[in-house]
């Protein structure tokens, strides 16, 4: 099995984790496809990373379906519960937490451009809709210690693989200062060895 992703790609590190705590060996093939030689093309054609390569040679992307497919494999421990509606749920926080992602990145991006092409607007924006994602997910969360049930599920690897990645590239929200529940959420499985094992470098 091989995995082409970016070292500090959030939605490929979501992947690394759940790899990482079923012990599934996997081959790390780093590429970003913002590089000029890049074979991620080949492999997506949407040009997106993370990609997953099975043993038997079977292509899938982007993350949520690698989660999947992962889980079809039926290596403990499982991330996702069996039954439909419990299932949906997670999908739900997963879907809050990669929206955060998507927003994250569209405003770093922005922020990349020269000075002076910038629209301050756009970045306003998206970091309006992960001030939003992240009050839902306080309230969701409550006072709990994961989201959904008595255990680690995709929905709380998602969620916290979000937190860091805002840590990353969008330090200056500041968003500990809002949100406590989530400040000791992420602490706490933060401190996960797949979790500190996949952070990506500074």
């Amino acid at each position: 099995m091989k995995l082409t992703a970016s070292l500090t790609s959030p939605y490929a590190r979501k992947i690394r984790v759940l790899l990482a705590e079923k012990r599934i060996p996997c081959t790390l093939q780093v590429d970003s496809p913002w590089e000029t030689d890049t074979a991620v093309p080949a492999l997506n054609p949407l040009g997106k990373v993370p990609v997953l390569e099975s043993d038997e040679g079977e292509v899938f992307f982007d993350s949520p379906v690698i989660a999947g497919y992962l889980e079809a494999l039926d290596r403990p421990p499982h991330f996702m519960p069996r039954d439909g509606m419990a299932a949906v749920r997670v999908r739900q926080t997963e879907a809050l937490a990669d929206g955060i992602l998507d927003a994250a990145v569209l405003a770093h991006l922005e922020r990349m451009r020269p000075a002076e092409a910038q629209l301050p607007s756009n970045v306003e924006r998206q970091c309006a809709k992960i001030e939003r994602a992240l009050q839902a997910l306080e309230a969701r969360l409550g006072e709990t210690e994961w989201f959904h049930g008595e255990r680690i599920s995709l929905a709380d690897v998602a969620v916290g693989c979000a937190l860091e990645y805002l840590d990353l590239r969008l330090g200056a929200l500041n968003w500990r200062d809002r949100h406590p529940r989530l400040t000791a959420f992420a602490a706490r499985i933060g401190a996960r060895e797949s979790f500190v094992s996949t952070r990506p470098p500074g």
